[in-house]
């Protein structure tokens, strides 16, 4: 049996009557697939799995613990007064930017294994979903790795099964499913054989199947239509990677007072800084560190980190 030349459409696979969309399939209702197909099909579609993102490396995710503004200008103070400790080595230890640094640090260490958490969660959840599917190969039943799947592949689904792949119902027996992660339908959907011949929205195919949904009372078997990206839960997920990340009109206009702020505060803050340096008479290297820390401590206090949550509160 040779593969079929192309998946099936989206509207075939709910309007076409069930003999014709067996025959674009190459597919037996009862036999099924051979392993060899199967095989070879794996091949050609691929991997019955959503695209993963790349993962993004460690030390990235530790260094993006360091980006907020504020971080930054008390890596700066720290930064000085360490400077300021290493030339004149006559001072104290710079007991306060030590303290700072230790709980930058330990503030990015939580930031870094809370983040590394969720991705183990969601790696976590991901295997507990790659589990197996029952279908039928070679004219016998048998289990089978969902990431397996394949166009043609007969699915026998029952109570308590989620849905691997997309699918077209051969036999359904009081079938039900949940699809409100799909369609956000809240209650069970009676599910039926048949043929639709209007076109008709997602939520109205009843003689579809759908990856990503489960069973919740009754069985059936279905010839799967489409698998990995091309279901239409891969379809949702890959518009969602390819949407750019849009911002709100009050974000925008946090965003734009934020920056004014904080470039206001950084002018303030230099010409205190340029100020001191030309009237005081700084005969140290240590006076001028003094001057240095004070301004960017005024950078630091002054600046509108509470600007969202006093705007929104």
């Amino acid at each position: 049996m040779n593969a079929p030349a192309a998946s099936v459409s989206e509207r075939a696979a709910y309007q076409s009557p069930v003999e014709r969309l067996l025959a674009a399939l190459q597919t037996d209702p009862q036999a099924g697939l051979s392993t060899a197909e199967a095989r070879a099909r794996l091949t050609r579609y691929g991997r019955n799995e959503l695209a993963a993102e790349k993962p993004v490396p460690a030390w990235r995710r530790f260094l993006a613990q360091f980006q907020d503004p504020l971080v930054i200008l008390l890596l700066v103070a720290t930064a000085i007064s360490a400077t300021l400790w290493a030339v004149e080595r006559d001072t104290e230890l710079p007991y306060e930017a030590i303290a700072i640094f230790v709980i930058i640090l330990l503030n990015a260490l939580m930031g870094y294994v809370q983040r590394s958490r969720a991705e183990r969660a969601l790696a976590a959840l991901e295997a507990l979903s790659a589990a197996h599917a029952r279908v039928i190969r070679d004219g016998v039943r048998q289990n089978v790795l969902a990431a397996e799947l394949v166009p043609g592949d007969i699915l026998c689904v029952e109570e308590g099964d989620t849905i691997p792949a997309d699918a077209r119902l051969l036999h359904a027996t009081a079938l039900h499913t949940t699809e409100a992660a799909l369609t956000g339908e809240s209650q069970p959907v009676a599910k039926e054989i048949g043929d639709i011949t209007d076109e008709v929205a997602l939520g109205d195919r009843d003689n579809m199947i759908f990856s990503g949904t489960a069973v919740t009372y009754g069985r059936g078997k279905a010839v799967i239509t489409a698998t990995g990206m091309q279901t239409q839960m891969g379809r949702i997920a890959g518009l969602l990677k390819e949407a750019p990340a849009e911002t709100t009109p009050l974000q925008e206009e946090l965003a734009q007072v934020g920056k004014l702020l904080g470039i206001i505060v950084i002018v303030i803050a230099a010409v205190m800084i340029a100020t001191l340096i030309t009237v005081e008479d700084l005969r140290s290297l240590s006076a001028l560190f003094d001057v240095l820390i004070l301004g960017v401590a005024l950078a630091v206090g002054a600046g509108p980190a509470g600007l969202p949550a006093g705007v929104t509160a």
